[in-house]
């Protein structure tokens, strides 16, 4: 079963996606409840993919990503950037393998979390 973590700022999104990927058999952890940092969760989570908004409240997502990508043990990370604002090329150049527009289609979704 592959493992999805959400991090993601907005309740409502999140529940949404819990509720839709584990319909669809995915094993889903969230970030809004977690204490700590983003990397640590992520080190304690182990998923198979990172589902990341941009816009984290206070943080950026795109320096998570980077982040990540320095990190040895996290950088070979599946990570979907997602956003309202079209920044592809951004994601992509920060180290993202995908990047999705708001709103979308579950089945994009979906594409981008199979292994």
């Amino acid at each position: 079963m592959v493992k999805v973590l959400l991090a993601d700022d907005d309740f409502t999104m999140v529940a949404l996606l819990k509720t839709l990927l584990g319909m669809e058999g995915y094993q889903v952890a969230t970030l809004l409840d977690k204490t700590g940092s983003i990397l640590e969760n992520i080190r304690r989570e182990k998923p198979d993919v990172l589902l990341i908004d941009i816009f984290l409240g206070t943080r950026n997502g795109m320096d998570v990503v980077r982040q990540i990508r320095e990190t040895p043990d996290m950088k070979d990370l599946k990570i979907v950037m997602v956003s309202g604002i079209d920044k592809t090329e951004e994601c992509l150049a920060a180290g993202a393998n995908a990047f999705l527009l708001k709103p979308y289609m579950p089945e994009a979704l979906f594409e981008l979390l199979r292994p």
